[in-house]
């Protein structure tokens, strides 16, 4: 069975790919989470490939409390984009709400080794608020 390629089908382009992106961000910015989730949940249809829009997803799932599905978006997303750091921060965050903090904890320990100050810091903050 073939994959269906929406965008094609639809006969849209990169700029109405952007556009949706575009008021999805918009939506979580004014915090209407469940709005920006339906934006998203349909980008991860429509553009299957994109890490960006897994783990925007994830991190979703994870403001509005549905912490195992935010670790599948996450997983998901760490698949096409392993190192990706905020992403493997709100993978941490969401093993250590699920009660998995031996996971969680061993990952945020890696990410305080970061170069980017905002991750490295974040992460230990996460610790502190675990341990």
């Amino acid at each position: 069975m073939s994959k269906i390629n929406w965008t094609d089908m639809l006969g849209w382009s990169d700029e109405e790919i952007n556009d949706l992106r575009f008021v999805g961000y918009s939506y979580i910015k004014e915090g209407h989470y469940e709005i920006a989730k339906k934006f998203f949940e349909a980008l991860v249809v429509l553009c299957p490939d994109s890490p960006y829009d897994l783990q925007t997803l994830g991190a979703i799932y994870l403001q509005i409390g549905d912490n195992l599905q935010a670790l599948n978006y996450f997983d998901k997303a760490l698949k096409l984009d392993p190192e990706h750091a905020p992403t493997l921060l709100n993978r941490a965050k969401a093993l250590l709400l699920l009660g998995y903090h031996r996971q969680g904890l061993a990952q945020a320990s890696l990410l305080m080794l970061s170069a980017d100050k905002r991750v490295s810091n974040q992460a230990e903050a996460l610790i502190l608020s675990y341990k």
